[in-house]
């Protein structure tokens, strides 16, 4: 059920008119700490703020060390303390100027994006979202197809979590380079990926969509992951209900606050917090303050909730969905396996013969990232053996031979294990290092456990 009427039009406009009389504001300082560049943003307050934030700083692939967030009211007053990927503070105003596009008044209204939240107009590809059953030699199926009905793969991103596999994938017709739009082409598409999806074992409907233009592919993947119910307990594989690495949250309300208080606890890694914050948003809840500290190993993010309503969760059944939840959204991206990246000129078929050479060597893809720069295929997949058993080095060796030693490399990522942790609740009580915690610390929306 869309929790949005047709009503809210009228609302949609006065909040544009709100923004226009207080535009965003975004300053980029980088004298307050020898270590990060803070990034605060002040605005007037909409559903769907602190996503938008978010979405943008994760878009410019940004680590986010620290959050303090604010929203209780009619204004939105976060910080960020940010670096590049090597760990450096930011020299370019372009993150100011990318922000307050994103939350000014010619920004699209959550509102009005429905469940296409991060929706980005592009008329270059088609997309093709499928959901289903993973399986071993699946990947290297879809992309048989696609090449034998004569489409170009142009990008695409694969998540698998829970024996569940999400992809999106943007194509373009093999011959002419432009969008597929002919409806019985696009049609006999959808018809051959859905009879591969569901194969002979999927107990849940597999799902496949095709529409002309461009969404933001990961946001799009964290509500295809959550509407295919990733998070479901009834289909957990049985080596994750033992992973001593797996997140510990812990949900319970605040009475005389009136919030619910999510802590999480995880290792760190990469675009976690936007991770986190996707989940809240499509599980309907409103984030009014956050604190987040990531700054070693492990992630601490403490987030004071209410439902739409303004109403705090109300039953112990609720917590627990919300803590499945968090736990699916951090583990969808955590890389599983070995990586593999390849990068070669891109040519009709490529990655269907590379994927197909990887199911004939026993191993299965967990996660892929496929991007095409100018006549360069540069892809990323991580691989396991398809029995369970470790990835000999044999097998990498003799997949490299086939595809091409000099195109075909061994990756080190430093976020694809994760340290084991002990179990048990936690605090930020021990991590009040700055004025900003004390300030929250004060006003009773820290507290201090130990």
């Amino acid at each position: 059920m869309d929790c949005w009427s047709p009503s809210l039009t009228a609302d949609d406009e006065f909040e544009k008119l709100v923004i226009r009389m207080n535009p965003p504001r975004v300053t980029v300082d980088n004298a307050s700490s020898r270590t990060a560049t803070l990034i605060k943003v002040d605005s007037a307050n909409k559903r769907g703020s602190l996503l938008e934030v978010v979405q943008v700083l994760n878009d410019m692939d940004l680590i986010i060390r620290r959050a303090y967030i604010s929203s209780d009211g009619e204004w939105f007053m976060d910080v960020f303390h940010v670096t590049d990927q090597n760990g450096n503070k930011l020299h370019e105003d372009e993150v100011a100027e990318r922000i307050q596009q994103s939350l000014g008044p010619r920004a699209k209204s959550f509102r009005s994006l429905r469940r296409s939240v991060g929706v980005q107009a592009a008329d270059e590809h088609t997309t093709i979202e499928l959901t289903g059953r993973d399986r071993p030699g699946l990947l290297s199926e879809v992309f048989a197809v696609l090449a034998d009905l004569k489409c170009n793969v142009v990008a695409a991103e694969v998540w698998t979590h829970n024996s569940r596999m999400a992809s999106v994938v943007y194509i373009t017709d093999g011959e002419t380079g432009l969008p597929i739009s002919d409806p019985d082409r696009l049609a006999k598409i959808k018809q051959l990926l859905l009879y591969v999806l569901k194969g002979d074992r999927d107990k849940r409907s597999a799902n496949t969509a095709v529409s002309v233009g461009r969404t933001n592919t990961q946001r799009r993947l964290h509500q295809m992951m959550y509407a295919d119910r990733d998070y479901d307990m009834d289909y957990m594989d049985s080596s994750s209900t033992n992973d001593r690495s797996k997140p510990l949250v812990t949900v319970e309300n605040l009475a005389d606050k009136g919030y619910t208080v999510v802590n999480l606890r995880c290792p760190d890694r990469p675009k976690l917090l936007f991770d986190t914050v996707c989940t809240l948003t499509d599980m309907q809840y409103v984030v009014f303050h956050a604190t987040v500290i990531a700054e070693g190993p492990e992630a601490y993010q403490e987030y004071y909730i209410r439902h739409m309503d303004g109403c705090p969760i109300s039953s112990e059944a609720e917590q627990q969905r919300v803590i499945l939840c968090l736990e699916a959204a951090i583990k969808r991206r955590t890389s599983e396996g070995i990586r593999l990246e390849l990068c070669s000129d891109d040519r009709a078929g490529l990655l269907s013969d590379v994927t197909r050479i990887f199911r004939e060597n026993g191993l299965s893809v967990t996660r892929a990232e496929v991007t095409t720069r100018g006549s360069q295929a540069v892809n990323t997949f991580y691989v396991i053996d398809a029995s369970g058993n470790p990835v000999k080095s044999e097998t990498i060796e003799a997949v490299r031979n086939e595809i091409g030693l000099t195109i075909l490399h061994v990756k080190e990522d430093a976020y694809s294990k994760s340290p084991s942790q002990e179990s048990g609740r936690f605090s930020f009580g021990s991590l009040f290092r700055s004025r900003s915690e004390k300030v929250l610390y004060n006003l009773g929306l820290m507290r201090s456990c130990s």
